[in-house]
């Protein structure tokens, strides 16, 4: 087949790979099977200038009327822009990654700092070490973050960090700052982090261990990613404090309390049960 141009959401232009659409579809659980069929049933579909949001979008129609866990799992990026408009559910899920992970966490923590107050998006501890993580949520991939962000956010953990390790009273030592955001980070910003010692959690980065594979290692999938419910019932759910797929399935009384028909909780909580 012919090279392909398509258009990125970022508006730049490139060459569509079926390797890339076979590796995202194979994260997401589907069987060798379905891929080759999917691929197949998009290779006629394709022309130049096609952009990638029309590709996903069939990609995941093909994938959603056979599979809906595989749907859900290969919607994830898509997923967590949805978490919006606030940045509180990133951080909640954010908080809950570092928890599997062995840290105990807290949400929106105020700090003296040096020189002023700051509020820490997550605080996280272990092993006698602090950590005061950043999380800059965006809603739109366009938004990439350059090197303005590290370098405002670690000038922020240097203010809490010597207030911290000064004082007599605590019992750990506040060790690094973390910026973990839901999209992407410049050269610079991570050329500027690793020489600070700021550590950095993107979707791509770092490279094979972004927050993408660790939200699929750990199963925490943001209820934004089920496909059986629509828009405004997830921003409903979100709002009663449910951010998680695991928390609905621990909690499934919200669905009935947003006025949603015992048949279908049936069928979203089948999605749930299989996800998790």
């Amino acid at each position: 087949m012919e090279k392909v141009f398509i258009i990125k959401k970022s508006g730049e232009k490139e060459v569509f790979s079926f390797d890339k659409l076979k590796n995202s579809l194979k994260r997401s659980g589907a069987s060798i099977e379905h891929i080759e069929l999917i691929i197949e049933t998009i290779k006629p579909l394709l022309y130049d200038g096609i952009t990638s949001k029309e590709i996903y979008r069939k990609a995941f129609s093909l994938l959603k009327k056979s599979n809906r866990t595989c749907a859900s799992k290969y919607s994830l990026k898509k997923a967590l822009f949805e978490l919006g408009p606030t940045g509180y559910p990133f951080e909640r899920l954010v908080a809950a990654l570092l928890k599997d992970k062995g840290y105990k966490t807290e949400v929106s923590v105020i700090l003296q700092g040096e020189c002023v107050t700051h509020e820490i998006d997550v605080l996280a501890e272990k092993s006698g070490n602090t950590y005061a993580v950043e999380c800059k949520f965006h809603s739109k991939s366009r938004f990439v973050n350059n090197v303005k962000t590290p370098l405002y956010i670690n000038s922020r953990f240097i203010d809490v960090q010597k207030k911290w390790n000064s004082n007599p009273g605590n019992s750990t030592i506040m060790a690094q700052g973390w910026l973990v955001t839901n999209t992407k980070f410049t050269k610079d910003a991570i050329k500027y982090a690793e020489c600070v010692g700021l550590k950095l959690l993107s979707w791509d980065y770092p490279k094979d261990n972004g927050i993408g594979k660790n939200i699929d290692d750990f199963g925490l999938y943001p209820i934004t990613a089920l496909t059986t419910i629509s828009k405004q019932e997830k921003e409903l759910i979100i709002e009663n404090d449910i951010i998680l797929i695991k928390e609905l399935f621990n909690t499934p009384n919200v669905l009935d309390k947003i006025g949603i028909s015992p048949i279908r909780i049936k069928r979203i909580l089948n999605e749930v049960t299989n996800l998790i």
